[in-house]
């Protein structure tokens, strides 16, 4: 019998998944325990195995698409097994989100839609972008009474962020389009109708309301494949002009025009046949208009230029960083304590320890090795903060900030505390390197009490952090900067380095915050006291 996988959840806060790459395709023989696909999760891209023998009979997501957890990701079974069943089984499970949305954005569209005959299928405008309200057709690729097969452009559409390819999902011909180009509608409004050949959907296409946008005259005359639209309008409109005084210009450039309270008569026209476009108005200085008469004209230097930006899906990681982040500032009231010290006694134990043969500290691991000691000592910087009670864990684990090449992760060392130096140097390098090559399994990055973030490597001397929930606090390391010092009342040349102790102020109070810092200070200038 064949056996339907879901896209599955491979960490605690994955919410969707994509395929990053199939290692089988439809038709081959799957064992359990195969790899049957790479995820790309939240936090890491991590190989997905089968726990089903058989045939690999449908791949439900190709490689690079997003889609939620427990969406339809492969089926498996015999060879030649019958799987329509599942496969409508799947569908109908996503219908019923579908039509409560249409409905809730129009009452009767569900009725309407009930009436159309098999085969007919109705495109609304999509939602390109999140912020996407209403969209223009730019460019239509297909015409009415055109083939469309699945995965043709059907059309250019232009969002708020950008123009945009949009391809069908369905296959037919194109039987109507609702929306011409440079006409606007909003989000779910009818863009066109693709059915068998020859059918007439006139009917069908009244039970929508139509936008009635006109064409953006402004874009036409931007887009060169409009040249000839174009002429033709400049030419009757320079008739005009010489016929009854009417100044040739976009709409675009009248209304910025009006805005402005300026006279478009006394604005020179760029654009075709002098036409007027939203460049010459917001060039125009009514000044220079008033002293033309009394000064010799001087030509303004007009850079030159086109606006160009690209734009790229967000990976799952970079989403759930920005959400995660944005939870942590706006739900834990920050605040922040920056101390200095002396880092002369730590170089030279960093110095004598990397002596030993096959050892190697970092400063940031004796950064690390303080951090715990202390946390040992203030136990109430180790906390959790949970509206009814407050965790307090009796247990270091410190997680480790690593910059990856979508944003970062944070593994954590288990058991901090109890780990050497050299211990702390190897974990470390170990978990940083699987981050950076994306081999971080989730139980490696979950269960931190405490974060510390190290950009020191790159110069900045001094930052603040984002508090990576739960925790209630994350030290920021900044670089170790020769600068003069005062000691024993003389001035000599001093390494110092900063650390920025952000705190959620929920659970820990000022006072506990700068009473932890002392302690950290006093293990990293005095090293001897963490090999004790």
């Amino acid at each position: 019998m064949a056996e339907v996988i879901n896209m599955p959840r491979l960490s605690d806060t994955m919410e969707e998944g994509v395929v990053a790459k199939w290692l089988k395709k439809v038709g081959d023989e799957v064992s359990e325990g195969d790899i049957l696909a790479e995820i790309e999760t939240d936090k890491a891209t991590m190989e997905f195995e089968s726990f089903h023998s058989g045939v690999l009979l449908h791949v439900g997501l190709q490689e690079g698409e997003t889609a939620p957890v427990d969406t339809l990701l492969a089926i498996i079974g015999e060879k030649g097994e019958d799987i329509s069943g599942l496969l409508n089984e799947a569908k109908d499970a996503s219908k019923p989100e579908e039509k409560a949305s249409k409905n809730d954005e129009s009452g009767t569209k569900s009725e309407k839609l009930a009436e159309v005959p098999e085969g007919v299928e109705i495109v609304t405008m999509p939602r390109l972008s999140d912020t996407m309200t209403e969209g223009t057709v730019a460019t239509w690729l297909k015409k009415v009474g055109d083939k469309v097969t699945e995965g043709d452009i059907l059309a250019e559409i232009e969002t708020d962020k950008a123009t945009m390819e949009f391809e069908s999902f369905y296959a037919g011909t194109l039987l109507y389009v609702g929306i011409q180009e440079g006409g606007s509608a909003p989000v779910d409004a009818l863009l066109a109708i693709i059915g068998p050949a020859g059918l007439d959907v006139t009917d069908i296409a009244k039970n929508y309301s139509t936008p009635g946008d006109a064409p953006k005259k402004e874009e036409a005359t931007a887009a060169p494949e409009k040249t000839t639209e174009v002429k033709q309008e400049s030419q009757t409109s320079s008739v005009d002009t010489q016929t009854d005084g009417r100044v040739f210009a976009s709409p675009l450039a009248k209304k910025i025009a009006a805005e402005k309270g300026y006279n478009l008569s006394q604005i020179k026209g760029t654009g075709e046949n002098g036409r007027i476009v939203k460049a010459d108005v917001e060039n125009f200085s009514p000044a220079a208009v008033s002293n033309e008469a009394s000064q010799p004209a001087v030509a303004a230097y007009q850079p030159v230029g086109a606006e160009h930006f690209e734009e790229k899906a967000n990976s799952q990681m970079r989403k759930t960083i920005a959400k995660r982040l944005g939870e942590s500032k706006f739900t834990a009231p920050h605040y922040y304590l920056t101390i200095e010290i002396s880092m002369d006694q730590a170089i030279a134990s960093r110095q004598s320890i990397n002596a030993i043969p096959d050892t190697k500290v970092s400063f940031n691991d004796m950064v690390i090795k303080a951090v715990a000691m202390a946390l040992r000592k203030h136990p109430q910087v180790n906390t959790q903060w949970k509206d009814s009670v407050t965790r307090y864990n009796q247990h270091i684990h410190v997680g480790v900030a690593v910059a990856v090449e979508d944003g970062l992760v944070v593994p954590v060392l288990k058991f901090t505390d109890q780990l050497t130096l050299t211990q702390i140097g190897s974990q470390v390098k170990d978990l940083a390197g699987k981050a950076r090559n994306k081999k971080l399994q989730p139980a490696e990055m979950e269960g931190s009490t405490f974060t510390v973030s190290n950009l020191g490597m790159f110069g900045i001397e001094e930052f603040t952090s984002i508090i990576n929930q739960p925790n209630a606090a994350i030290l920021s390391v900044g670089a170790i900067i020769e600068k003069p010092v005062v000691k024993e009342g003389q001035i000599v040349v001093g390494n110092q380095m900063k650390l920025t102790l952000a705190c959620d102020h929920r659970t820990v109070d000022g006072a506990t915050g700068a009473q932890f810092l002392q302690t950290l200070k006093l293990y990293l200038e005095n090293p001897v006291t963490m090999l004790a």
